[in-house]
């Protein structure tokens, strides 16, 4: 049996230096008072960069150890959403390029999700095709872009695409709107408070929208067990009852279509993952993820996680929901 990691990431060199020329004024790379280098958001410390994050030959070795047979790796925030319309399609293009390279060096051992310029969708809809064709096994897009919501008509062009191909999206978030505003620079609050609100939201918008009725191709990845989306579903089938705005454009209730998506296993507590499954409608919805190589990822722990779930639960999570939404 196969373990699948559907939640990992990885940068380049490449792209790591256009985001110090041109990330100004929103991104800055630079030390933090700690001396680690990370990137800036804002003004505040955003991401901690790490050797671990640019060396491909490293991460196999990581996954031998800690068992895993199969990453689909993806870029990770700020992603291309920087820089203007050329730069962010030129960064988009050479880290598809990049994940195009080592699938080539390593095509037992990874697959990728395409990076996309989605702040401009002509550019992002003729990055994808590319993409596509290089071997892309699905699309990697932030709870927001830039401040927009992903229901904004703005994007619709783009996800008309992605329904057309038929391809799974990583929904994975970033700071969320407003986070300056909610204060969440202090303590660090955007990874562990932040990022959980910024998938939720994103998520609860599409399902009230009616976002997933219109694209019945769509195959939609919930990062991190879908933030707090599965503590919240009695609680958004019960607004959806009594509060007609919350009924205006979907006739079933929320937990119908929180069925319908997948969840990655990125949870740090197993009852959060049971929950998960549970919320999910079944292991068939849930796969392996890692968050590996950022400083909260844990490769050999949400794979024991997994693996305490036991039986036909386990194995489904480990590899064969993953086997069969990606046609591995």
């Amino acid at each position: 049996m196969s373990v699948i990691d559907v939640h990992t990431h990885m940068i380049g060199a490449e792209w790591l230096e256009m985001l110090r020329r041109h990330g100004a004024p929103k991104y800055e790379v630079k030390n933090t008072k700690a001396g680690q280098e990370s990137i800036f958001l804002h003004g505040a410390p955003f991401m901690t960069l790490f050797p671990e994050m640019l060396d491909f030959d490293l991460r196999i070795r990581n996954m031998d150890r800690a068992g895993v047979d199969l990453a689909i790796v993806s870029l990770t925030c700020p992603s291309a959403y920087w820089g203007g319309e050329e730069i962010s399609a030129q960064a988009a293009r050479i880290m598809n390029s990049l994940m195009e390279e080592q699938q080539d060096r390593y095509p037992q051992r990874l697959r990728w999700f395409a990076t996309l310029p989605w702040q401009y969708a002509g550019s992002a809809v003729a990055e994808l095709d590319r993409a596509v064709v290089a071997g892309a096994a699905g699309v990697f897009v932030t709870a927001n872009v830039d401040e927009r919501n992903l229901t904004d008509p703005q994007f619709a062009p783009i996800w008309d695409a992605i329904d057309r191909h038929g391809l799974p999206v990583l929904v994975h978030p970033t700071a969320p709107q407003g986070a300056s505003q909610m204060g969440m620079d202090e303590y660090g609050l955007v990874p562990p408070v932040g990022f959980m609100f910024d998938t939720t939201l994103a998520i609860a918008r599409m399902i009230f929208d009616g976002f997933l009725e219109r694209y019945r191709n769509l195959k939609i990845i919930a990062a991190h067990g879908g933030g707090t989306l599965p503590y919240l579903a009695g609680r958004l089938d019960r607004c959806h009852e009594r509060i007609p705005a919350c009924a205006e454009k979907i006739t079933l209730p929320p937990s119908h279509y929180l069925r319908q998506i997948y969840y990655d296993a990125v949870v740090y507590e197993k009852a959060a993952l049971d929950l998960c499954v549970h919320v999910a409608g079944g292991p068939e919805r849930v796969m392996y993820g890692s968050d590996y190589p950022h400083n909260i990822g844990d490769m050999a722990g949400c794979l024991e996680r997994v693996n305490a779930m036991g039986g036909a639960t386990a194995r489904k999570i480990k590899g064969e929901t993953a086997e069969k939404l990606f046609g591995l």
